[in-house]
């Protein structure tokens, strides 16, 4: 894995589950609907029991009617008698406020003359059995002046309102509880399908084109999964079919080049005794570029080898900090015949579980790099430290540098840097590297050092959350 591949995101959590952010949605707006509801359900009830109580009102307004004034008071204090066992009160009252009769011993100011029904809620000392009940209450205004106010009794009926509201209130929440757990068993099965789904498409990013997304499901994830598993089968066909004729002229090529090499020499030997100089740069020179086309086309079977390895059947536990010393001691001759500042400098990582032969291949591809583009008299670095994440290998030396538009060039094949495009290479050698951290789900970056080139390789691995 190197800088610039782009992991997919993390998922971090059961929140992001678009199973779970359906169920909240739906929770919120069913316990929204249910408000809305229960509100519409209470005013409705509420407004057919006032309509249904102001009419009975009103009749006993037009019952009360048929009195003259002097048979009123009598009037209402008898059915004030007769209504002690049932909802209803009465009251009559002078101009002045005075009670001449009835179980409503004080006016309520609220209720208006004019015969509209107001719900209210009666003072102690306004009631004579000493009660404080929730009415309905009307009122009218009589020619003599005196004010007639009828009443009914709503506390039985707001309780039954009340129970009916409740239970409504009960029965939404039970539905949603046993909704918002039958929703979560079923994410769970959703949620598995999602990491066996994720886990087979981070092996696929790690290259193993082998890999297929699992099915079962006969549903729209189940559907997807199909198409992308016929694209993989297409893809890795496709890919097998171009490794695979890469590979054959690259294997099928290193014969003739080898012979037409030999071919040389032995022309060489025989022309060693005519002293034809231009003859001699001639065959040196078509040796030269037999060499550098038989080393691209080792350097291409390489790749093509490390890509294809699948069981990682060389991995074990490996020292960096003894490897990273073996690979210093290596190239310091070579560096101090170009009179280069080799420095490796290591502190203790512990052991790394990889490859040791292809790290150790990857770093000497590396050093061979920084040598051969680092200037006499240069520096180079080696280095191994350790990092919250884990190991880490820098290469740094103080050469032309890679710039910043061509990092992620240089990786490929036979990619030759606008720097360095003057000098001998192949341009295989990061295309190798590059390999073999793909291999180790490593990370390579590469960087600036102000002047020169930074290399790191991060040794851990990245796994898709």
């Amino acid at each position: 894995m190197t800088e610039t591949s782009v992991p997919a995101p993390a998922v971090g959590g059961r929140w992001h589950s678009t199973t779970v952010r359906l169920l909240t949605i739906y929770a919120f707006i069913f316990s929204i609907s249910v408000v809305l509801a229960l509100g519409l359900i209470g005013k409705s009830v509420t407004s057919t029991m006032e309509s249904e109580i102001d009419i009975v009102l009103h009749w006993q307004l037009i019952y009360f009617d048929s009195f003259a004034d002097g048979e009123l008071a009598d009037a209402v204090q008898l059915r004030s008698e007769h209504e002690r066992m049932h909802p209803n009160y009465y009251g009559l009252f002078a101009a002045d406020g005075t009670c001449l009769a009835g179980d409503i011993l004080a006016r309520p100011p609220s209720v208006p003359v004019n015969r509209a029904g107001v719900t209210l809620t009666l003072a102690l000392n306004t009631i004579s059995n000493g009660s404080s009940p929730v009415v309905r209450a009307m009122a009218e205004r009589r020619a003599n002046g005196q004010t007639l106010v009828v009443a009914r009794d709503l506390t039985n009926i707001l309780r039954r309102q009340q129970i009916i509201i409740n239970t409504l209130i009960v029965g939404g929440v039970l539905c949603l509880s046993a909704g918002v757990l039958a929703a979560l068993a079923l994410s769970v099965r959703q949620v598995r399908r999602i990491k066996a789904i994720r886990h087979a498409t981070q092996r696929i990013a790690q290259g193993d084109l082998g890999q297929r997304l699992p099915v079962g499901g006969r549903d729209e994830i189940d559907m997807l999964a199909h198409l992308v598993n016929h694209m993989l089968a297409e893809v890795e066909r496709l890919m097998n079919e171009v490794k695979g004729a890469c590979d054959g002229i690259a294997h099928d090529l290193r014969t003739p080049l080898a012979r037409v090499r030999t071919l040389l020499m032995r022309i060489d030997e025989r022309t060693s005794g005519a002293r034809d100089d231009t003859l001699e740069q001639l065959i040196d020179k078509a040796r030269g570029e037999t060499d550098a086309l038989l080393e691209r086309f080792r350097a291409m079977l390489r790749i093509s080898e490390i890509g294809t390895l699948q069981r990682r059947g060389g991995f074990g536990k490996v020292q960096l900090e003894t490897l990273v010393r073996e690979v210093g001691e290596l190239f310091e001759p070579l560096a101090e015949s170009r009179s280069i500042e080799f420095v490796v400098h290591t502190v203790p990582v512990g052991s790394t579980h990889a490859d040791r032969a292809l790290i150790f291949e990857a770093l000497s591809n590396l050093l061979d790099n920084a040598i051969k583009f680092t200037p006499d008299g240069g520096a180079i670095r080696l280095e191994l430290n350790q990092t919250p994440f884990g190991p880490r290998i820098d290469v740094i030396d103080n050469g032309p540098g890679i710039a910043a538009d061509e990092r992620d060039a240089v990786l490929q094949r036979f990619y030759r840097g606008e720097r360095t495009r003057h000098l001998a290479g192949s341009g295989l050698g990061l295309s190798i590297v590059s390999a073999v951290i793909t291999v180790h789900d490593f990370t390579m970056r590469i960087g600036d050092a102000n002047p020169g080139t930074r290399i790191s390789i991060e040794c851990w691995t990245r796994t898709l959350a």
